[in-house]
């Protein structure tokens, strides 16, 4: 039995050291080869300065309306993540995505993460790269949260808002202590390489190039996956549900025409951390915009934008065209 036991634990002993040579490799190949490729990647747009730091906006397009694509919070390299869809709408419009700060091409920054001060720092940087209001803006998920914060701050600069399955300002929850305390782990697995070795092994390229993304799109948000964990990006996932309450306290203008477009996914599956349904959800969102707001349901995932390009420029087109 003792024989046994100790070569049980040799082999256990053997596994183990195996693991830590492998992730001792990947953390090594991460910080070298993949930081050279991330290093290398050139800006697609421009750099400003904005307060303690650059943002980075890339726009097309040279239409009399200006569309201001805003990201959803995780999304590693927005410029190329938007790209099918700001090729279809740079037909029509002026379209300009902004890279927050710990995103993109963007540098991080020590200012607190709240709704204010992103919607403080979208201005400036669009102001300070050329561009003049109002705009129209079309933020993804929390995004969307921000510009009704904006909306509500700043009427004058707003023409309408299109939200793309954009998180509830009528309703929050406090994130639970230990999902904070688990934040910094996804710094770690980066750190370690995993996602820039695994990214590349579990990314079907053909099917994303299908939905219109150009080779480079797909290979420069592959590299920028395995960099995109933060400190400026983890303080805006702890700070998440404040940032809604601090849009909640605040009325939505009326004469902001609003649309939102929702996911199927969102609408129709249950969601274990919502204390209402689904539908519930966002009915109650819309009756906080007012009476004024429109919806639509898209069939998809919470990442709507990327499999409904032609779509979403119809509703763009009919919407804006209805109601300015």
């Amino acid at each position: 039995m003792r024989r046994i036991g100790r070569k049980l634990l040799r082999i256990v002993l053997w596994v183990f050291a195996a693991i830590v040579f492998l992730l001792l490799i990947s953390s090594m190949v991460h910080a070298t080869y993949f930081r050279q490729r991330f290093e290398n990647i050139e800006p697609y747009g421009e750099l400003v300065e904005v307060f303690d730091g650059s943002m980075h906006l890339y726009s097309v397009g040279e239409g009399e309306k200006t569309i201001v694509l805003l990201p959803g919070m995780g999304v590693g390299l927005p410029s190329a993540d938007f790209g099918p869809l700001m090729r279809a709408l740079g037909e029509k419009y002026t379209v300009v995505v902004v890279e927050y700060f710990g995103v993109g091409f963007s540098s991080t920054t020590e200012r607190p993460r709240s709704s204010a001060n992103y919607v403080e720092e979208i201005r400036t940087a669009l102001a300070t790269a050329g561009f003049r209001g109002p705009y129209v803006l079309m933020g993804h998920s929390i995004s969307s949260a921000y510009s009704e914060l904006y909306a509500s701050l700043h009427p004058e600069e707003v023409e309408a808002i299109i939200s793309l399955d954009g998180t509830s300002t009528a309703l929050s929850a406090p994130m639970p202590a230990f999902a904070k305390a688990l934040l910094p782990i996804a710094r770690v697995q980066q750190d370690l390489g995993l996602t820039s070795l695994l990214g590349p092994l579990v990314t079907n390229a053909d099917a994303i190039g299908s939905l219109g993304y150009t080779t480079q799109e797909i290979q420069d948000m592959l590299v920028f996956a395995g960099f995109s964990v933060n400190r400026t990006l983890l303080a805006q996932m702890g700070n998440v549900s404040e940032s809604i309450e601090e849009v909640m306290r605040v009325p939505f203008p009326p004469q902001v025409p609003y649309l939102k477009l929702i996911a199927s996914d969102t609408y129709e599956k249950p969601n274990p951390m919502l204390p209402v349904t689904p539908i519930e959800y966002q009915l109650q969102h819309l009756e906080r915009i007012g009476g004024h707001a429109q919806y639509k349901v898209l069939e998809g995932t919470h990442f709507l934008y990327q499999t409904n390009v032609d779509k979403i420029v119809q509703l763009t087109d009919l919407f804006l065209a209805s109601r300015l």
